[in-house]
């Protein structure tokens, strides 16, 4: 039984937990030490009167009644969004066309709820999701065929800068390994040299730079890597893990509604870690100047 109100901070935190499956991770996202983290959990189990977590050594996750309260925590936490872009919207008086760039594993979690809100809040705007990949985007950016680009830092991932664009960071995306294989023998944390374990599915020609220091990693060990599927498609790929078909690494924002669901595990590779900076580009002369900073908003407010 709830003993009384529930704390809307310790409700952000809260998810922010789940989606990230550690306490570690959480403070770093939510800028808050660890320590303030736990106490925020331990007093919401206290508000409603029951456990919501199970503490693994590297993992937590929820309890049948932590997944309930998570479940309906992010449709309260998402109509605080919604009001918050109404409201943006409105005093903005946003409209006109508004195009944004990305790659599929970016578009499909990230900008659809994004263009959702904006839709339902706002009838005054047009709105133009362009996919490709990441050097093909920012050459249409240079171009001035999108408005703003939601990409991994160019730099770092395909070896370029957007040309008189500016660059905001937004948050620091984990490339993580998943599968949905529930056997037992398939251990929890591996090290590189056990990556051939299982059969491999490979997210291709999206992130250049995760891929060549993969790569890189594989030949410092003396391993040779053959993929039996490929895709640029993150859904795709995530259909073949989930059918216990092999394992892969995909982007952690991708992933984590399977995880949540145990529909997917996350193996620990214990000697390789990859972070992908996702970045906003604006070009600096902006016609659509209104749109683009509330999307800017809007897209922070998803995170």
């Amino acid at each position: 039984m709830v003993k009384k109100g529930m704390n809307f901070q310790h409700l952000k935190t809260f998810c922010t937990v789940l989606r990230e499956r550690s306490m570690t991770a959480a403070s770093q996202k939510l800028f808050l030490t660890q320590p303030a983290v736990s106490q925020q959990i331990r007093q919401l189990e206290e508000d409603v009167g029951i456990e919501l977590l199970i503490r693994g050594v590297r993992q937590v996750r929820a309890t049948p009644q932590g997944q309930l309260l998570y479940e309906y925590a992010q449709r309260i936490l998402g109509l605080v969004d919604e009001s918050r872009l109404a409201i943006q919207a409105m005093q903005a008086e946003v409209s006109g066309l508004l195009r944004v760039g990305t790659l599929n594993s970016i578009g499909l979690h990230l900008i659809g709820p994004v263009f959702g809100l904006f839709l339902k809040n706002n009838n005054k705007v047009r709105l133009q999701l362009k996919y490709g990949r990441g050097a093909e985007i920012v050459r249409m950016l240079e171009r001035g065929e999108v408005d703003v680009a939601l990409l991994p830092d160019t730099q770092k991932e395909y070896s370029m800068e957007p040309s008189d664009c500016e660059a905001t960071p937004l948050f620091k995306e984990k490339m993580v390994l998943v599968t949905g294989v529930k056997d037992a023998k398939v251990p929890n944390s591996i090290d590189l040299n056990q990556y051939n374990l299982l059969p491999v599915i490979s997210l291709a020609n999206e992130y250049a730079g995760f891929e060549n220091t993969l790569e890189k990693a594989l030949k410092k060990r003396s391993m040779r890597v053959r993929p039996v599927f490929e895709s640029s498609n993150v859904g795709t790929l995530k259909r073949v893990v989930e059918a216990k078909l092999g394992w892969g690494f995909l982007p952690e924002h991708s992933v984590i509604k399977q995880l949540n669901a145990d529909r997917l595990r996350k193996i620990e590779v214990t000697d390789f870690e990859y972070e992908i900076s996702m970045t906003i580009y604006v070009p600096k002369i902006q016609k659509v100047a209104m749109a683009v900073d509330v999307f800017m908003k809007a897209l922070q407010q998803q995170l």
